[in-house]
């Protein structure tokens, strides 16, 4: 038996000189087992260096690590550099950053993904969720005002009997909610100090009214309804560690504010949008965006924004394709907003589509350059086919296209009935068309019938020719045998799909 406990105590010494950064273990392939075997509950980030999320999220990821240490916690939170150690990325399937995922008892096979917010509270009351039971027992008033205190958001279920279908039923709506800490007591003195008439749950939270009861019908599909429609403010700051939130929400449909904090109207508008909000709880979330960050440009880029055009609102849908609706007035007062609202949801709004003004010598270039004003006349023009490439300028792969594809346009510049062309997509945008990613692709043939083709085959001159030469038909389509990304190339997928996301593309 001595050579195996030595070789465990081996093992033990190794991993304690694990390195850490603010509390957090810093893993690589060389000790990454060793850290799952010393450490049962282990949350492991996988970021990029270069990632704007990452280093958002790096003080938060921090702080939490310093107060379950403080705790005395057995979880333990470490970090991987995944453009370092690309087996590790690899292994755990790691395709955007960061990537987050929590290990237990040593078990690599299976870890679970992190699915809450990018706050310190968030991830601890995720984590602790995954320890212990769905909701807290409390018998003492101190611990209920512990409880209400540690979190922006702490529900309370008030039961007499504790072991009846409602106290149960209460227990399997806690289960679903990984970033809200619960609890549960059947004591008269907490149902008198909290003023509690009868069996029923209680919302507590530190903005808006600062609490919600509930006292219906105790399903669990009810009381899943009253927390996510009263879990967040009437209007929500959109930032690194609210997006989590907004996005993750059942509400799909979002009202908008652009906004500088710093405007003399800032107050005011603020509060004629808060006031509107009152009245579409539930159904529609209201979000503010101060236009002066730097981080927020490229959400103004993507609903046609600029910053001296702000304040301004807009509406969006994040379905399977979203949809951005314009107000007519530019004033935000509070029966403006309302208005613009209602209609929405009577379905009286048109969606909004950017474009650009058509430019003088759009058409004097190899390339011609399209917009949304002219588009249709051009793409759906049934005497000639058109292939056009969809861009963005911050796109690094659009930018490596670039000289290819005005030597396309050179081949065909003095074709009559071919067009080769492109369009700034985060300016323009077209009913009939949904991109999204960046350069696609699209084909269009002469035709009566307004027939798309997409491109998805290898991005050279040569594979464009007999694409557009067979009118769309050959060379459209990627081989099976063609090598994969290489790991600059993968890199840069990544980090156009965390600029997306920047642009609130993160959802297409």
């Amino acid at each position: 038996m001595w050579p195996v406990r030595l070789l465990s105590l081996a093992a033990l010494a190794l991993a304690a000189d694990i390195p850490e950064e603010d509390e957090v273990l810093v893993l690589k392939k060389d000790n990454f087992e060793e850290a799952l075997q010393k450490y049962q509950h282990l949350l492991v980030e996988f970021y990029a260096p270069w990632c704007g999320h990452c280093k958002a999220l790096a003080p938060e990821y921090a702080k939490a690590a310093a107060k379950l240490k403080e705790e005395g916690s057995e979880i333990r939170l470490a970090k991987v550099d995944a453009t370092e150690e690309s087996d590790l990325a690899q292994m755990f399937s790691v395709r955007g950053y960061p990537t987050i995922k929590f290990f237990k008892n040593g078990d690599k096979s299976n870890p679970k993904d992190y699915s809450a917010g990018r706050q310190h509270e968030d991830i601890m009351n995720w984590l602790k969720k995954r320890m212990g039971p769905a909701a807290d027992t409390i018998k003492e008033a101190d611990a209920a005002e512990k409880l209400v205190d540690s979190s922006e958001v702490v529900v309370i279920g008030f039961f007499k009997d504790m072991e009846g279908g409602d106290a149960k039923t209460f227990l399997q709506a806690a289960e679903t909610f990984d970033e809200v800490p619960f609890g549960i007591t059947s004591e008269g003195d907490l149902f008198k100090k909290y003023d509690v008439k009868k069996d029923g749950v209680v919302l507590f939270k530190k903005f808006d009214e600062g609490r919600n009861t509930y006292d219906g019908e105790v399903t669990k599909e009810n009381i899943i309804e009253f927390i996510k429609s009263n879990q967040l403010p009437l209007v929500i700051e959109f930032t690194e560690q609210s997006a989590p939130k907004i996005f993750g929400g059942d509400i799909k449909t979002h009202m908008l504010l652009f906004i500088p904090k710093s405007s003399s109207s800032f107050d005011e508008n603020l509060n004629n949008f808060k006031k509107s909000a009152e009245s579409f709880k539930g159904k529609i979330l209201f979000i503010y965006i101060d236009s002066e960050v730097e981080d927020n440009q490229r959400v103004l880029e993507f609903f046609g924004l600029k910053k001296e055009e702000c304040p301004a609102i807009r509406l969006i849908t994040l379905e399977e394709e979203m949809t951005k609706y314009k107000p007519e007035s530019k004033d935000i007062t509070v029966d403006n907003v309302k208005m613009f609202c209602n209609q929405f949801l009577e379905g009286k709004l048109k969606p909004h589509l950017m474009s650009q003004d058509v430019p003088e010598d759009w058409d004097k270039e190899a390339v011609k350059v399209l917009v949304g004003k002219n588009f249709e006349e051009v793409a759906f023009d049934e005497t000639k086919d058109v292939f056009i490439e969809f861009y963005a300028p911050w796109c690094g792969h659009c930018k490596q296209l670039a000289p290819i594809w005005e030597s396309l346009g050179e081949k065909y510049k003095d074709n009559d009935k071919i067009v080769i062309a492109k369009m700034d997509a985060t300016a323009n945008e077209i009913e009939s068309v949904k991109i999204h990613s960046f350069p696609t692709l699209k084909f269009f043939p002469a035709s009566s019938e307004r027939t798309i083709v997409d491109f998805n085959g290898e991005r050279t001159l040569e594979s464009f020719v007999k694409f557009v030469e067979s009118g769309g038909k050959d060379g459209g389509t990627i081989d099976e045998d063609l090598e994969d990304l290489d790991e600059d190339e993968e890199a840069e997928e990544l980090e156009s799909e965390d600029e997306e996301a920047d642009h609130l593309k993160d959802e297409l």
